[in-house]
Protein backbone atom coordinates (compact mmCIF):
# COMPACT_ATOMS: atom_id res chain seq x y z
CA UNK A 1 0.00 0.00 0.00
CA UNK A 2 1.23 3.49 -0.82
CA UNK A 3 2.78 5.55 1.98
CA UNK A 4 2.19 9.30 2.11
CA UNK A 5 5.55 10.80 3.05
CA UNK A 6 7.69 13.88 2.42
CA UNK A 7 9.45 14.08 -0.92
CA UNK A 8 12.84 13.88 0.77
CA UNK A 9 11.79 10.65 2.46
CA UNK A 10 10.27 9.21 -0.73
CA UNK A 11 13.46 9.79 -2.72
CA UNK A 12 15.71 8.74 0.14
CA UNK A 13 13.96 5.39 0.55
CA UNK A 14 13.33 4.52 -3.09
CA UNK A 15 16.04 5.97 -5.37
CA UNK A 16 19.46 4.37 -5.04
CA UNK A 17 22.79 4.91 -6.76
CA UNK A 18 22.98 2.82 -9.93
CA UNK A 19 19.21 2.49 -10.33
CA UNK A 20 17.35 2.49 -13.61
CA UNK A 21 14.98 5.44 -13.14
CA UNK A 22 12.02 6.41 -15.31
CA UNK A 23 10.49 9.89 -14.93
CA UNK A 24 7.47 10.08 -17.21
CA UNK A 25 4.88 12.68 -18.12
CA UNK A 26 4.02 13.75 -21.65
CA UNK A 27 3.95 17.55 -22.19
CA UNK A 28 2.47 18.01 -18.69
CA UNK A 29 2.85 16.44 -15.25
CA UNK A 30 6.63 16.18 -15.65
CA UNK A 31 8.04 15.48 -12.14
CA UNK A 32 10.48 18.39 -11.85
CA UNK A 33 10.32 18.72 -8.06
CA UNK A 34 11.12 15.04 -7.61
CA UNK A 35 13.99 15.25 -10.10
CA UNK A 36 15.42 18.19 -8.18
CA UNK A 37 15.27 16.18 -4.96
CA UNK A 38 17.21 13.37 -6.67
CA UNK A 39 19.90 15.95 -7.51
CA UNK A 40 19.90 17.39 -3.96
CA UNK A 41 20.39 13.95 -2.48
CA UNK A 42 23.39 13.38 -4.73
CA UNK A 43 22.27 10.22 -6.49
CA UNK A 44 24.84 8.92 -8.99
CA UNK A 45 25.23 6.37 -11.80
CA UNK A 46 21.55 6.45 -12.71
CA UNK A 47 20.37 4.95 -15.99
CA UNK A 48 17.60 7.32 -17.05
CA UNK A 49 14.59 6.24 -19.08
CA UNK A 50 12.09 8.61 -20.65
CA UNK A 51 10.22 8.74 -23.94
CA UNK A 52 10.83 12.47 -24.36
CA UNK A 53 13.76 13.67 -22.23
CA UNK A 54 13.68 17.45 -22.01
CA UNK A 55 14.86 20.04 -19.48
CA UNK A 56 14.58 17.80 -16.40
CA UNK A 57 16.91 15.20 -17.85
CA UNK A 58 19.19 17.95 -19.15
CA UNK A 59 19.58 18.99 -15.51
CA UNK A 60 20.22 15.45 -14.24
CA UNK A 61 22.77 14.82 -16.98
CA UNK A 62 24.43 18.19 -16.40
CA UNK A 63 25.08 17.53 -12.71
CA UNK A 64 26.65 14.15 -13.50
CA UNK A 65 23.86 12.02 -12.01
CA UNK A 66 23.40 9.88 -15.13
CA UNK A 67 25.59 7.15 -16.62
CA UNK A 68 23.22 6.48 -19.50
CA UNK A 69 19.81 7.16 -21.01
CA UNK A 70 17.19 5.21 -22.99
CA UNK A 71 14.87 7.51 -24.94
CA UNK A 72 12.97 8.10 -28.16
CA UNK A 73 13.38 11.87 -28.61
CA UNK A 74 15.48 14.42 -26.81
CA UNK A 75 15.33 18.19 -26.95
CA UNK A 76 14.02 21.43 -25.48
CA UNK A 77 10.48 21.31 -26.94
CA UNK A 78 9.73 24.24 -29.18
CA UNK A 79 13.23 25.69 -28.66
CA UNK A 80 16.06 23.40 -29.78
CA UNK A 81 18.83 21.22 -28.38
CA UNK A 82 19.49 20.09 -24.83
CA UNK A 83 22.94 21.58 -24.33
CA UNK A 84 23.92 19.59 -21.24
CA UNK A 85 22.87 16.38 -23.02
CA UNK A 86 24.92 17.34 -26.08
CA UNK A 87 27.94 18.30 -23.98
CA UNK A 88 27.88 14.90 -22.28
CA UNK A 89 27.65 12.99 -25.56
CA UNK A 90 30.05 15.14 -27.58
CA UNK A 91 32.60 16.12 -24.90
CA UNK A 92 31.97 13.64 -22.03
CA UNK A 93 31.25 16.54 -19.64
CA UNK A 94 30.69 16.17 -16.75
CA UNK A 95 30.99 12.45 -17.52
CA UNK A 96 30.46 10.13 -20.49
CA UNK A 97 26.85 9.22 -21.25
CA UNK A 98 25.80 6.00 -22.97
CA UNK A 99 22.65 6.37 -25.03
CA UNK A 100 20.08 3.90 -26.36
CA UNK A 101 17.69 5.46 -28.85
CA UNK A 102 14.32 4.01 -29.86
CA UNK A 103 11.14 5.07 -31.57
CA UNK A 104 8.15 6.34 -29.58
CA UNK A 105 6.21 3.20 -30.52
CA UNK A 106 8.99 0.92 -29.30
CA UNK A 107 9.28 2.74 -25.97
CA UNK A 108 5.53 2.62 -25.37
CA UNK A 109 5.39 -1.07 -26.22
CA UNK A 110 8.44 -1.78 -24.05
CA UNK A 111 6.72 -0.14 -21.06
CA UNK A 112 3.60 -2.21 -21.71
CA UNK A 113 5.68 -5.37 -21.84
CA UNK A 114 7.32 -4.45 -18.54
CA UNK A 115 3.93 -3.79 -16.96
CA UNK A 116 2.77 -7.23 -18.14
CA UNK A 117 5.96 -8.87 -16.79
CA UNK A 118 6.96 -9.99 -20.29
CA UNK A 119 10.63 -10.15 -21.36
CA UNK A 120 10.26 -8.17 -24.58
CA UNK A 121 7.84 -6.24 -26.77
CA UNK A 122 6.94 -6.86 -30.41
CA UNK A 123 5.78 -4.26 -32.89
CA UNK A 124 5.52 -3.45 -36.57
CA UNK A 125 8.23 -0.86 -36.65
CA UNK A 126 11.70 0.21 -37.76
CA UNK A 127 10.92 -0.79 -41.36
CA UNK A 128 13.39 1.10 -43.51
CA UNK A 129 14.86 2.85 -40.45
CA UNK A 130 18.56 3.07 -39.55
CA UNK A 131 18.23 2.77 -35.76
CA UNK A 132 18.64 -1.06 -35.79
CA UNK A 133 22.09 -0.51 -37.33
CA UNK A 134 23.30 1.41 -34.26
CA UNK A 135 21.16 -0.07 -31.49
CA UNK A 136 21.87 -3.76 -30.76
CA UNK A 137 18.77 -3.94 -28.55
CA UNK A 138 16.52 -3.70 -31.61
CA UNK A 139 16.11 -7.22 -32.96
CA UNK A 140 13.52 -9.17 -34.94
CA UNK A 141 11.32 -12.19 -34.35
CA UNK A 142 9.29 -14.29 -36.75
CA UNK A 143 5.65 -14.92 -35.96
CA UNK A 144 5.12 -18.70 -35.55
CA UNK A 145 1.62 -18.41 -37.01
CA UNK A 146 2.01 -16.08 -40.01
CA UNK A 147 5.81 -16.00 -40.56
CA UNK A 148 5.67 -12.19 -40.42
CA UNK A 149 8.95 -10.63 -39.27
CA UNK A 150 8.38 -8.18 -36.41
CA UNK A 151 10.64 -5.82 -34.48
CA UNK A 152 11.48 -6.78 -30.90
CA UNK A 153 12.87 -4.67 -28.03
CA UNK A 154 13.59 -5.51 -24.37
CA UNK A 155 10.87 -4.75 -21.84
CA UNK A 156 11.44 -1.68 -19.70
CA UNK A 157 11.50 -2.63 -16.02
CA UNK A 158 12.72 0.38 -14.01
CA UNK A 159 13.97 0.03 -10.48
CA UNK A 160 11.86 3.09 -9.73
CA UNK A 161 9.38 5.17 -11.72
CA UNK A 162 8.62 8.76 -10.71
CA UNK A 163 5.58 10.67 -11.97
CA UNK A 164 3.52 13.73 -11.04
CA UNK A 165 -0.28 13.64 -10.85
CA UNK A 166 -3.18 15.88 -9.95
CA UNK A 167 -4.56 14.18 -6.86
CA UNK A 168 -4.24 11.31 -4.43
CA UNK A 169 -6.71 10.27 -1.79
CA UNK A 170 -5.75 9.47 1.78
CA UNK A 171 -5.77 5.73 1.01
CA UNK A 172 -3.03 6.23 -1.59
CA UNK A 173 -5.03 5.97 -4.82
CA UNK A 174 -3.78 8.38 -7.51
CA UNK A 175 -5.75 10.26 -10.19
CA UNK A 176 -4.14 11.36 -13.48
CA UNK A 177 -6.16 13.59 -15.82
CA UNK A 178 -5.43 15.18 -19.17
CA UNK A 179 -2.80 13.64 -21.46
CA UNK A 180 -1.91 10.42 -19.69
CA UNK A 181 1.07 9.31 -21.81
CA UNK A 182 2.74 6.16 -20.46
CA UNK A 183 2.61 7.05 -16.76
CA UNK A 184 0.36 4.10 -15.90
CA UNK A 185 2.51 1.58 -17.73
CA UNK A 186 5.74 3.05 -16.32
CA UNK A 187 4.46 2.73 -12.75
CA UNK A 188 3.16 -0.81 -13.24
CA UNK A 189 6.45 -1.86 -14.85
CA UNK A 190 8.59 -0.59 -11.97
CA UNK A 191 9.75 -2.33 -8.83
CA UNK A 192 9.12 0.86 -6.84
CA UNK A 193 7.24 4.06 -7.65
CA UNK A 194 6.98 7.62 -6.37
CA UNK A 195 4.09 9.95 -7.21
CA UNK A 196 4.11 13.66 -6.38
CA UNK A 197 0.68 15.28 -6.40
CA UNK A 198 -0.92 18.71 -6.42
CA UNK A 199 -3.46 17.73 -3.76
CA UNK A 200 -4.32 15.05 -1.25
CA UNK A 201 -8.11 14.79 -0.95
CA UNK A 202 -10.73 12.67 0.76
CA UNK A 203 -12.31 11.47 -2.50
CA UNK A 204 -10.97 11.37 -6.07
CA UNK A 205 -14.43 11.58 -7.66
CA UNK A 206 -15.56 12.58 -10.12
CA UNK A 207 -12.71 11.76 -12.52
CA UNK A 208 -12.88 12.93 -16.12
CA UNK A 209 -13.70 10.46 -18.91
CA UNK A 210 -10.07 9.93 -20.02
CA UNK A 211 -8.55 9.85 -16.55
CA UNK A 212 -6.48 7.05 -15.02
CA UNK A 213 -6.63 5.88 -11.42
CA UNK A 214 -3.56 4.10 -10.09
CA UNK A 215 -4.61 1.91 -7.15
CA UNK A 216 -2.77 2.25 -3.87
CA UNK A 217 -1.28 -1.24 -4.15
CA UNK A 218 0.56 -0.20 -7.35
CA UNK A 219 2.27 2.83 -5.77
CA UNK A 220 5.13 2.82 -3.23
CA UNK A 221 5.20 6.44 -2.03
CA UNK A 222 3.12 9.60 -2.48
CA UNK A 223 4.32 13.12 -1.70
CA UNK A 224 2.24 16.30 -1.60
CA UNK A 225 4.19 18.80 -3.74
CA UNK A 226 1.94 21.57 -5.14
CA UNK A 227 3.44 23.06 -8.29
CA UNK A 228 5.76 20.06 -8.59
CA UNK A 229 5.45 19.83 -12.38
CA UNK A 230 6.60 23.42 -13.09
CA UNK A 231 7.72 24.57 -15.68
CA UNK A 232 5.59 21.95 -17.43
CA UNK A 233 1.87 22.23 -16.76
CA UNK A 234 -0.62 20.34 -14.63
CA UNK A 235 -3.93 19.99 -16.45
CA UNK A 236 -6.58 21.89 -14.49
CA UNK A 237 -4.09 23.58 -12.17
CA UNK A 238 -1.52 25.80 -13.92
CA UNK A 239 -0.19 26.43 -17.45
CA UNK A 240 3.14 25.64 -19.04
CA UNK A 241 5.82 28.30 -18.60
CA UNK A 242 6.92 28.80 -22.19
CA UNK A 243 9.23 31.60 -21.00
CA UNK A 244 11.17 29.14 -18.84
CA UNK A 245 11.75 26.74 -21.74
CA UNK A 246 12.99 29.61 -23.90
CA UNK A 247 15.19 30.95 -21.09
CA UNK A 248 16.69 27.51 -20.45
CA UNK A 249 18.45 27.62 -23.82
CA UNK A 250 20.77 30.39 -22.60
CA UNK A 251 21.14 28.97 -19.09
CA UNK A 252 22.17 25.50 -20.24
CA UNK A 253 24.35 26.58 -23.17
CA UNK A 254 27.22 27.54 -20.84
CA UNK A 255 28.64 25.24 -18.16
CA UNK A 256 29.18 28.03 -15.63
CA UNK A 257 25.69 29.54 -15.99
CA UNK A 258 24.19 26.07 -15.73
CA UNK A 259 26.15 25.26 -12.57
CA UNK A 260 25.18 28.58 -10.97
CA UNK A 261 21.50 28.01 -11.81
CA UNK A 262 21.58 24.52 -10.29
CA UNK A 263 23.14 25.80 -7.08
CA UNK A 264 20.59 28.59 -6.63
CA UNK A 265 17.43 26.81 -7.81
CA UNK A 266 18.08 23.18 -6.88
CA UNK A 267 20.86 22.62 -4.35
CA UNK A 268 19.94 25.65 -2.21
CA UNK A 269 16.17 25.21 -2.73
CA UNK A 270 13.42 23.02 -1.25
CA UNK A 271 10.41 21.10 -2.62
CA UNK A 272 8.17 23.65 -0.89
CA UNK A 273 9.49 26.32 -3.26
CA UNK A 274 7.43 24.82 -6.09
CA UNK A 275 4.21 25.85 -4.30
CA UNK A 276 4.48 29.37 -5.67
CA UNK A 277 3.78 27.96 -9.12
CA UNK A 278 0.71 26.00 -8.07
CA UNK A 279 -2.61 27.09 -9.53
CA UNK A 280 -6.08 27.10 -8.07
CA UNK A 281 -7.51 23.61 -7.94
CA UNK A 282 -10.67 22.81 -9.92
CA UNK A 283 -13.90 23.27 -8.01
CA UNK A 284 -14.66 19.56 -8.16
CA UNK A 285 -11.46 18.78 -6.24
CA UNK A 286 -12.10 21.25 -3.43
Amino acid sequence: MAKIVSLAEAIGENVRDGDTVAMEGFTHLIPYAAGHEVIRQGRKDLFLVRMTPDILYDQLIGVGAARGMKFSWGGNPGVGSLHRFRDAVENQWPRPLEIEEHSHAAMANAYEAGAANLPFAMLRGYIGADLPKVNPNIKSVTCPFTSEVLAAVPAIRPDVTIIHAQRADRKGNVLIEGIVGVQKEAVLAARRSIVTVEEIVDELAPPSPNSVVLPTWAVTAISHVPGGAFPSYAHGYYPRSNAFYIGWDDIARDRESFTAWIKENVLDARPEDFARHAGKAPAKAA
